[in-house]
């Protein structure tokens, strides 16, 4: 018989007095020391005593209390622990809340993989150009990087995902510029390979990289060597250098000047529109150029002979600039085309400026003693390594001073002037 009602238990409340209070059947109504108030059902299980609590008051009324006592009393007539079945089920729905918690997590996670394979192939190299360009020699490089992409590959594969870029994709890229372009259509397909190789690694893709070379496109394309015609710079024959260097002479423009010093020092033309004054040592003669403007990420001097003093000597320093060729753009050198456009406006477009190289080396070949490799050296060219290259940098430099003064001579000496240069024998 129940012997509890609301009224009963709201006197109870109100007395705050710690204990127990029976309904029936089990069913208590407990205040605690503190003066908590909530519902327990204390029954036998297995002949052992249990007591389960049923919920706190006032969250938990009479009439509910009694339902959950009701079905606790049934269960513990089966035979079944009603306060073990409560945990059990407990762990149950928080096993299950866990799962539903995870697999909402998992599928919003497989919404933002989704997301980020689907990032175009224009997107991804743009990202590896940005990364990398720390890195590169120059602002030329990154140029020729993007505007190679730009031509060739973003029209057929740049609105593409990067795991939508397929063998097939590469040849229609490839093949109509193979034979006539090689090499180009090479430095394509090397920049395409790395920029899926950086997609893969950041799980953009999956599987073999398309623009492979060994193993895989060199079986569908011809070799390089079996279609490529070598094309080497245009370069003036060294004996018409003399004749061509009074030419230049004519010209006072701050671009034939460069012209001149880049003939006299046989240096590339990105080195010398680089030079900075501060890399110029006028007591000792030298210009020292720093290795990460060098090709070979190796700093390179370069020996100044007379002609090649003289010739700094008249130009002017300009306030606000370090270069020795500044571009009218402040703050920066001339352009990587003044010199091009030079050659041009002299009627010479046959002609490149890193042609002079190859006239430098066939002039020292041809008409001097020195050795091998003191002109290569001078061309800032490899010839050895480990020990042995540490000691062609350390002990020839005097050799290339005489090489870069005979060469100056040469090369401002009337034509009709003979001069014998570098009369000595390799050792």
């Amino acid at each position: 018989m129940r012997k509890l009602t609301v009224r009963t238990i709201e006197s109870l409340v109100k007395a705050r007095i710690p204990g127990l209070t029976g309904d029936g059947e089990g069913l208590y109504f407990q205040i605690s020391k503190t003066g908590g108030t909530s519902w327990v059902y204390r029954y036998k299980i297995a002949g052992k005593a249990r007591t389960m609590g049923l919920g706190r008051y006032p969250e938990t009324g009479l009439a509910q209390a009694r339902d959950k006592a009701a079905e606790a009393r049934k269960a513990s007539k089966l035979g079944i622990d009603p306060l073990a079945a409560r945990d059990a089920e407990r762990e149950r729905q928080q096993v299950e809340a866990e799962r539903e918690r995870l697999q909402i997590v998992e599928e919003r996670a497989a919404m933002e993989r989704a997301k980020l394979r689907d990032i175009t192939f224009k997107t991804v190299a743009a990202d590896y150009i940005a990364v990398h360009r720390a890195g590169w020699k120059n602002a030329k490089h990154v140029q020729q990087w993007e505007n190679t992409l730009a031509t060739y590959a973003e029209p057929i594969i740049g609105h593409l995902p990067t795991y939508a870029v397929t063998t097939e994709h590469l040849l229609e890229i490839l093949q109509p510029i193979w034979a006539e372009k090689t090499e180009t259509a090479n430095r394509v397909r090397n920049r395409i390979e790395l920029i899926l190789d950086a997609a893969k690694a950041r799980r953009l893709r999956d599987g073999e990289n398309p623009a492979r070379w060994r193993g895989h496109l060199d079986k569908l394309l011809p070799k390089r060597a079996m279609i490529q015609v070598r094309q080497h710079h245009a370069a003036l024959p060294w004996p018409k250098l003399p004749e061509f260097i009074l030419e230049l002479a004519k010209h006072d423009d701050l671009t034939y000047h460069a012209m001149r010093l880049t003939i006299l020092t046989a240096c590339r033309t990105s080195e010398v529109l680089g030079a900075t004054w501060k890399e110029i040592d006028l007591e000792s003669r030298t210009w020292t150029i720093p290795a990460a403007r060098m090709k070979a990420r190796k700093e390179h001097r370069v020996p100044l002979s007379e002609a090649s003093l003289d010739l700094l000597a008249s130009l002017p320093c300009i306030e606000g600039s370090p270069y020795l060729f500044p571009s009218i753009r402040k703050g920066r050198p001339l352009s990587n085309m003044a010199m091009l456009m030079g050659l041009r406006r002299m009627g010479r477009s046959d002609l490149t400026m890193h042609g002079f190289r190859s006239t430098f080396r066939d002039w020292a070949a041809e008409n001097t003693h020195y050795p091998r490799e003191v002109c290569e050296l001078a061309l800032a060219h490899t010839v050895a390594t480990g020990a042995e290259a540490a000691y062609w940098r350390s002990n020839v430099f005097e050799k290339r001073r005489a090489l870069m003064a005979d060469w100056a001579t040469y090369a401002t000496t009337a034509p009709t002037t003979k001069v014998i240069h570098g009369d000595f024998k390799r050792a």
